[in-house]
């Protein structure tokens, strides 16, 4: 049995899902609830003690970390492969993962504190908000570098810097191919996918839509996909908990 410890709008819970989609598995969906901190309760640690979503647990086994479990999942499920058979292209699409978990998956996460979450954290007493930050095992330093006032605007900026380099770093590699690895849609397109879609919910889309059209193109054929509508239902999107971005995505 296959179950998914995941939150619905996290977008690495969102590559999860979308490679259980593209190799067709069922799963028990254990949903975690972010706004009340389930991910930092004991039970939950017990499962990953990084305190972050996702978590899937196969026959027992544990494993966490989203691209670690993209990567299991495509070794113990051998069906529709989502990674390519040549060594060389297989250490090409590693690369892009590690690449994409260390440089737009982290930069994503500023504007996406900043502009959503933050006014929940003013909401708390100093008091309260460092007995948070001190309660999460891995994201203690990013929560503190943000702080109650925000990021510095050094900060914010070089993370759109980032998130541009990305997309510019994208369109040289889809010069290639329809797909950042060869021709097969693999998980290094699953993993940078919800980034991407995060941007564009928070109003970000121009960043490639303006000049970037290898990019825009790669992203309207990701969409398509079937994967993408079952791995973003309804209370996947960021809108579904932060009304005043439903001006941004009009029904």
């Amino acid at each position: 049995m296959i179950e998914l410890f995941h939150a619905h709008a996290s977008t690495c819970s969102q590559k999860v899902r979308i490679c259980l989609a593209e190799k067709g598995l069922d799963y028990v969906s254990r949903p975690i609830n972010l706004g009340t901190f389930e991910h930092l309760m004991p039970q939950y640690l017990e499962i990953n003690p990084n305190g972050v979503v996702p978590a899937l647990r196969h026959d027992g086994g544990v494993v966490i970390e989203s691209t670690v479990i993209c990567e299991y999942l495509d070794e113990v499920f051998p069906q529709d492969p989502l990674s390519p058979p040549d060594p060389l292209a297989r250490a090409s699409m590693r690369a892009w993962l590690r690449f994409i978990d260390e440089v737009p998956s982290m930069a994503v996460r500023v504007p996406t504190f900043q502009n959503l979450v933050l006014p929940a954290y003013q909401r708390l007493s100093r008091d309260e908000f460092d007995r948070l930050a001190d309660s999460m095992p891995v994201r203690k330093q990013f929560i503190m570098r943000m702080g109650q006032d925000g990021f510095s605007s050094t900060e914010y900026q070089g993370s759109i810097e980032q998130l541009d380099r990305s997309l510019r770093r994208m369109e040289k590699a889809l010069g290639n191919g329809p797909w950042l690895v060869v021709d097969a849609y693999s998980i290094a397109d699953i993993c940078v996918l919800p980034v991407l879609h995060r941007m564009e919910e928070m109003g970000m889309a121009a960043m490639w839509q303006a000049d970037l059209a290898k990019v825009t193109d790669w992203y309207a054929r990701a969409c398509a996909r079937p994967s993408f509508g079952t791995a973003f239902y309804p209370e996947s999107k960021l809108a579904f908990s932060f009304p005043a971005l439903r001006a941004l995505h009009p029904a």
